[in-house]
């Protein structure tokens, strides 16, 4: 394996992996083109609300990329299937369950946020119309995680671009064209959800994970098995809420600071997004071959995925801050006109050129962990991160204001890459032994 190899399959799974923060960005920069900033904050708590309940079952998609990774590279039809099926049917109970729970739901999201009267309203009409997605989406992160563990880059990147331009095409005709306002933005975004989950399903049967002949039930709830992915999935669901921990309490404590404020941060945030998603494509490559490796039980592409994947981290951060170094008002006006937010963005923005540096390592080796499905030390990691944020955000917040919070942020983002890289060591003697 070397350079070549493991860009073949980054860039493919990076340019589908940029686009997914589109659903985010583009109804925030379309939001950004009406007058009021009260359409930015609304997407912006309505974006929260979705994020949090997709990002605590964000796992199904990283689990069901190693364990498909892993039966790939041991050439393992039927683990391939059973990879596919239990969490398919786990994400499919649990989008059903939030579906039931909305209205709980959205009551108790708006009272821990607490925005201004008329950014809830907006938010409320989003969050009314994308919470019929939520069984979808879920089901959405099975069908592509499973794809790319099983190597089907070309599929997983074709659904995945084509949800996203779908998603701004309509944006663009709803809320452009016939003024359907944030209703538009969130129809737009159902539809593209929708649209992806046809196709996805239709790919995945064609591919033979799902036939007439299902598997017998004893075998989709093999004991061992089942235990292994529900004990991964625990550490990622841990993970997951250290990362809503953080986010939540920054769109907070943003929200105490003003409307225009908020939506600075999230003009930012979505950006950061942006970061973080190129990222997510090279540690999408690293989790795949980590899992082949794994299943091949194949030390030297294991070594090889290691080096490899943390020069490109290093090299990809250098760029991206060059890149938001020379270009980051014109960056910023893409998403919004409103000339008192993208002056307070400014005043904030230079923090987003320590973000790059600071998380590459830890998102790209996040990928070595997951692909190996040794997720205790994501766990642990994230945990001791977590507890560095409180506490910077502890001490910067009431002197710094609105700059402690992005202090905090930043150094929450040293720590994921930090300690994460402590447990490496560990896992490279476990991958001796097999």
């Amino acid at each position: 394996m070397n350079h070549r190899t493991y860009l073949a399959l980054a860039l493919p799974l990076t340019l589908s992996t940029v686009t997914t923060p589109l659903l985010g960005a583009v109804d925030t920069a379309v939001m950004g083109q009406l007058p009021n900033p009260a359409y930015i904050g609304g997407v912006a708590i309505g974006t929260i609300i979705f994020n949090t309940m997709y990002w605590l079952f964000g796992f199904l998609r990283i689990s069901t990329s190693g364990f498909a990774a892993q039966a790939f590279g041991a050439n393992d039809e039927l683990q391939g299937k059973l990879s596919f099926i239990r969490p398919f049917l786990i994400a499919l109970a649990v989008g059903l369950f939030f579906f039931l729970l909305q209205k709980p739901i959205e009551y108790s999201a708006m009272a821990l946020l607490n925005p201004a009267a008329d950014v809830q309203t907006f938010a409320s009409e989003y969050y009314g119309i994308r919470i019929w997605g939520v069984p979808l989406t879920l089901l959405n992160y099975v069908i592509l995680g499973w794809l790319m563990g099983m190597a089907k880059i070309k599929w997983a990147v074709f659904i995945q671009i084509m949800m996203n331009v779908l998603n701004i095409v309509l944006d663009l005709v709803f809320v452009m064209g016939l003024s359907w306002g944030i209703s538009g933005v969130a129809a737009a975004t159902l539809i593209a959800e929708f649209t992806a989950f046809a196709v996805g399903l239709w790919v995945v049967v064609k591919a033979g994970a799902i036939s007439l002949n299902f598997l017998p039930l004893k075998q989709i709830l093999d004991l061992p098995a089942m235990k292994k992915m529900f004990m991964v999935n625990k550490d990622l669901f841990i993970r997951t809420i250290c990362l809503l921990l953080v986010f939540n309490l920054f769109t907070y404590k943003s929200a105490s600071f003003g409307t225009e404020t908020l939506a600075a941060n999230a003009v930012l945030l979505q950006i950061h997004y942006l970061m973080a998603y190129f990222f997510d494509g090279f540690s999408n490559a690293t989790s795949i071959l980590t899992g082949k490796a794994m299943g091949a039980k194949d030390y030297n592409l294991y070594k090889r995925t290691l080096s490899i994947s943390a020069q490109w981290a290093i090299l990809t951060s250098a760029f991206l801050t060059l890149m938001y170094w020379m270009f980051s008002e014109t960056v910023i006006r893409l998403f919004t006109t409103i000339e008192e937010v993208v002056e307070m963005a400014m005043i904030y923005s230079d923090w987003l050129l320590l973000f790059p540096i600071a998380t590459s390592i830890g998102i790209i080796f996040y990928g070595t962990f997951t692909g190996a499905t040794e997720t205790a030390p994501v766990r642990n990691s994230m945990i001791v991160s977590l507890l560095f944020y409180f506490l910077m955000f502890y001490l910067s917040v009431p002197h710094l204001g609105n700059h402690g919070i992005w202090l905090s942020f930043i150094a929450f983002s040293i720590g994921r890459s930090v300690f994460l890289s402590l447990y490496v060591p560990k896992l490279s003697r476990q991958f001796q032994a097999l």
